[in-house]
């Protein structure tokens, strides 16, 4: 990795230099194995007491926290979001050559352009449009008719079905599966029907969808992510949900069909949303949450009930299985 002075990277990211501005940074590191040539970062008020031991070259500190460091720093109001550009810019991915790699299949009918990487194993089929600097990393399948855009990037073995729209810039994590089937049946006479998915799924642009996170496709209508959507690994969006731009839904969340979730959510950990249900804008859920009803208003809601230690969590469900006893004493002594 190459060295840069604190100097050059205040000038490229707009930051305050405290100490000495030619100090040299060559490596990154949390505060506890940093060294003399690395940069640090400190975005939790909770690791403030390892100031104290830390050898870094540099950190990246708030204007609140950069007193209780006697070393040199760029200093911001959101160091983490500093510390997410200045690691990009120093440690860049490496480069992979553009063109058709020998193994992969493309259709004559498909349009890749020039810029474009096709890597090993990759199916591409007819219809199929692949914008200026996309890279389809190794045994992607891109079925008929679909869009993936300017600079977007399936890691590999990414399957994406027929029709579906990839926006500009998007990323795609390992064994993610977008426009699928979604779980359409009907039950007639004691058996199931399938019922047809003629929708399809639209991604907007610098979207990031995770490793093993599935994405069906509509019943009818497409479904759709806005733009800057952020899905975490083995998330499951059914058929037909529609999700607003900039929201965040972390690792193995479910949400059921034709459910609308607002822009600027946070949907934490294993949390279930059913079907059918409006979230709106600004919203956080938190972790192992079971949402039902839909949400009106922006604010934290939350239902999951955190461990305990296994005697106490033992009194706690004893308690849970009294309480209607109890709320029917309680309503006959209101009673009287």
């Amino acid at each position: 990795m190459p060295a840069f002075t604190l100097e050059e990277l205040a000038r490229q990211f707009d930051l305050d230099v405290r100490g000495n501005p030619q100090q040299q940074v060559s490596g990154l590191a949390t505060l506890s194995a940093a060294g003399p040539g690395d940069l640090g970062f400190l975005a939790n008020a909770a690791y403030a007491r390892q100031l104290g031991d830390c050898r870094a070259g540099a950190l990246i500190l708030s204007e609140k926290m950069v007193d209780r460091w006697s070393g040199n720093a760029l200093v911001t109001a959101n160091p983490y979001a500093a510390w997410a550009r200045i690691a990009a810019f120093m440690q860049p991915r490496s480069t992979v050559p553009t063109g058709i790699h020998k193994t992969a299949w493309v259709d004559p009918d498909a349009e890749v352009d020039p810029s474009a990487a096709i890597g090993p194993q990759c199916s591409i089929a007819a219809g199929c449009r692949i914008d200026a600097g996309a890279e389809i990393g190794a045994g992607c399948v891109v079925e008929a008719g679909a869009t993936i855009g300017r600079q977007a990037r399936l890691v590999g073995r990414v399957f994406i079905g027929e029709q579906v729209r990839i926006g500009e810039r998007v990323l795609i994590h390992p064994g993610a599966v977008i426009g699928a089937d979604g779980f359409g049946l009907a039950l007639d006479q004691g058996q199931w029907l399938k019922v047809p998915q003629m929708g399809s799924v639209q991604i907007g642009n610098d979207c990031e969808i995770g490793a093993n996170t599935t994405i069906d496709r509509g019943a009818i209508e497409d479904t759709v992510l806005e733009e800057d959507v952020r899905l975490d690994n083995q998330v499951q969006i059914a058929h037909n949900v529609h999700i607003g731009a900039h929201t965040a839904i972390a690792g193995c969340v479910g949400i059921a069909g034709s459910t609308r979730i607002g822009r600027y959510c946070m949907i934490a950990g294993a949390c279930g949303i059913g079907g059918h249900l409006t979230i709106c804008d600004q919203v956080i859920v938190t972790a192992m949450s079971t949402v039902l009803d839909s949400i009106e208003e922006p604010g934290e809601y939350g239902s999951g009930i955190p461990a305990r230690a296994h005697a106490r969590w033992k009194r706690i469900l004893v308690r849970l299985g009294q309480l209607d006893d109890w709320a029917r004493r309680l309503r006959k002594l209101e009673n009287k």
